[in-house]
């Protein structure tokens, strides 16, 4: 599994830097509209937090495929190494293919059909992000929609990989990575309960209510070898 953040909140990146396996970081117009500062500037202080080992992706805002090509162009220039994220729009499909034959990484956005993901992979797209969560808000299936996109890859032979997006609870997460999404990418306050459970803090609280009884508050096993 390729655990992303999806965020443009520094503290919340720098955090899931130092503790979690983090992949990469998504961000997309409504999340850099939340920080209300410069694109650039927003691009580059989460490229120094996350370093250039992780992916950094960012996504354009034109209606058409030229322009979609020129904001990709520019937005690379500011970090040669962001993925860009392209709606899954006619426009949006000639400018993934345009972009992928020009060698630029693509995370195909906004995917509510297999299909859709599916022409998005065949054109180029690198990473395929399906909606889950805004699937399941009009009484769709947003597991069911990434189990199919997955079938279809491995029915293809393609290359492309689910990038799982839009989650609101733990259960959606665990339901696309059983399907076999290959990638997700999660809000922070989702992100943070995947690990948490009250009886593991429970667990641990008596592991060290035990051993502080014989070894004293706050100690160590760095204090008793």
């Amino acid at each position: 599994m390729i655990y992303m953040l999806d965020t443009a909140n520094l503290a919340a990146i720098a955090k899931a830097v130092d503790l979690y396996p983090l992949a990469g970081v998504t961000t997309n117009p409504s999340i850099i509209a939340k920080e209300n500062r410069p694109l650039r500037e927003i691009l580059l202080d989460i490229r120094e937090i996350i370093g250039q080992e992780r992916m950094l992706h960012a996504q354009v805002m034109g209606k058409t495929a030229p322009v979609m090509v020129q904001e990709a162009s520019a937005l690379r220039n500011i970090d040669e190494n962001l993925i860009i994220k392209v709606p899954v729009t006619a426009e949006g499909m000639k400018a993934i293919r345009l972009l992928a034959a020009d060698g630029v990484r693509v995370t195909a956005t906004a995917i509510l059909t297999p299909q859709q993901a599916l022409m998005a992979a065949v054109a180029g797209a690198e990473f395929l992000a399906p909606y889950v969560n805004r699937l399941d808000n009009i009484c769709g299936d947003g597991v069911k929609v990434t189990e199919e996109i997955v079938q279809l890859l491995d029915r293809y032979n393609l290359n492309s990989k689910v990038l799982a997006a839009s989650f609101k609870n733990v259960q959606q997460v665990h339901d696309v990575a059983k399907v076999g999404a290959q990638s997700i990418t999660v809000a922070p306050d989702v992100f943070d309960l995947l690990i948490q459970h009250p009886l593991t803090d429970s667990g641990v609280a008596g592991f060290v209510g035990d051993w502080e009884s014989v070894y004293g508050e706050g100690t160590t096993v760095l204090d008793v070898i």
